[in-house]
């Protein structure tokens, strides 16, 4: 066997010392000895995932936006275990730092979780609060405790550094807001929350065990949840008792385009739970389906119910936008209904708000409009009957 020469000998130590050395640099926090690892059980959210270690969590969210081609990570841990730590600066999109004292987030759909669990006085700064119908919340907006912070897609980031939260919960349409990236440069993590992104209503309502983990209320989540997922699935089972199945006819005229839901949609799968006959449930697609009027007169002038037409609010509302929508028997005999009359003090809509958290709530209404015999005693939450 040829013998190595002295000097490449030590060449061959000196390179082997440095890719040790660089591979111990470039080790994350997980691979850490001695570190136990579960996953946080979910059922219907695909969005995020979390690892759970002994002293630290690990957030990934993998669908922040429609098309995301980045899946961004997030270490959670203590002040006291991140003292112990040491981890590439480039290793995680966010280290946030609990327990979170001051929050701030950009969306209505994240407030009612921060309200189930207990924490909405950690809330300190929002942009758009007019936006927020949430009597809870409001009045902590009244006496000045929620700052106003402009607009999400252009947050007032002076207001911002000087409430300085220890975190801001954002969400994106596709990965382009400056305005983030300012925040995170003056050390104010930010995270991605993609609930909207779900493509099943109780998908949505799961991103509550999200903010349960950065609160250290994995416990509180789950219990909540289940008790969402219980309510929906016993309204679901209660729907099938109907003896009647109503057809319906949902959303309205865009300039010459009539906006439906598509039949794999979150909205028609609430059609479907509720036992009606929903006139497009047999088409593909999770987001909007669009059609001709003349196609959409033609397959539900007769309609039974009419559930979602657009931002209107009142049939004569409706009749003045476009005369056509008289022609069809759902309007004739006023079996219209919409969520865009639940609103709150300063014109928030409740169902915006809440609805992505309570899918339970959303299926009973439809259930009390479209089979009332079956929720006798129920007053729905979000939609109401259009009388003019």
């Amino acid at each position: 066997m040829k013998k190595i020469k002295p000097k490449w000998k030590a060449l061959f130590y000196t390179l082997m010392v440095f890719c040790l050395l660089s591979c111990k640099n470039e080790t994350k926090i997980e691979q850490l000895p001695g570190s136990e690892v579960k996953q946080l059980q979910l059922k219907y959210a695909e969005g995020f995932s979390v690892s759970e270690y002994n002293d630290y969590k690990v957030i990934t969210v993998s669908k922040p936006w429609p098309k995301s081609e980045k899946t961004y990570t997030y270490l959670v841990a203590s002040k006291d275990a991140l003292s112990k730590m040491t981890f590439p600066k480039d290793a995680y999109d966010g280290v946030i730092v609990n327990p979170i004292e001051n929050i701030v987030v950009t969306s209505t759909t994240h407030i009612p979780s921060l309200e189930l669990l207990g924490v909405e006085e950690k809330l300190v700064g929002f942009p758009g609060t007019d936006y927020i119908s949430s009597e809870k919340t409001r009045q902590r907006i009244d006496k000045g405790l929620v700052r106003e912070l402009g607009k999400n897609e252009g947050i007032n980031t002076e207001v911002l550094l000087e409430i300085n939260p220890n975190l801001v919960v954002g969400f994106g349409v596709d990965g382009a807001n400056k305005t983030f990236e300012t925040i995170k440069k003056a050390n104010i993590p930010v995270i991605y929350h993609g609930g909207w992104v779900e493509s099943s209503a109780l998908g949505k309502a799961e991103w509550i065990k999200f903010f349960g983990v950065l609160y250290n209320k994995e416990k509180e989540a789950d219990s909540i949840f289940n008790k969402i997922e219980k309510d929906y699935q016993d309204a679901k089972a209660l729907a099938k008792n109907a003896t009647t199945k109503p057809s319906v006819l949902s959303g309205a005229m865009t300039k010459d385009v009539w906006h439906l839901p598509n039949g794999n949609s979150p909205e028609a799968q609430f059609l479907k739970d509720a036992n009606v006959n929903y006139l497009w449930s047999d088409t593909d697609g999770n987001g909007s389906l669009y059609q001709s009027f003349e196609a959409v007169l033609d397959k539900a002038k007769d309609a039974d119910i009419w559930l979602s037409p657009s931002y209107y609010r009142s049939l004569k509302q409706m009749k003045d936008a476009n005369p056509l929508y008289t022609n069809f028997d759902a309007f004739k005999s006023r079996e219209v209904y919409s969520f865009t009359n639940a609103v709150g003090a300063t014109g928030g809509n409740l169902y915006y708000e809440l609805g992505a958290a309570r899918p339970d709530l959303i299926l009973k209404d439809i259930i009390k409009i479209t089979h009332p015999e079956l929720l006798e005693d129920y007053k729905p939450y979000f939609f109401k009957k259009f009388e003019d």
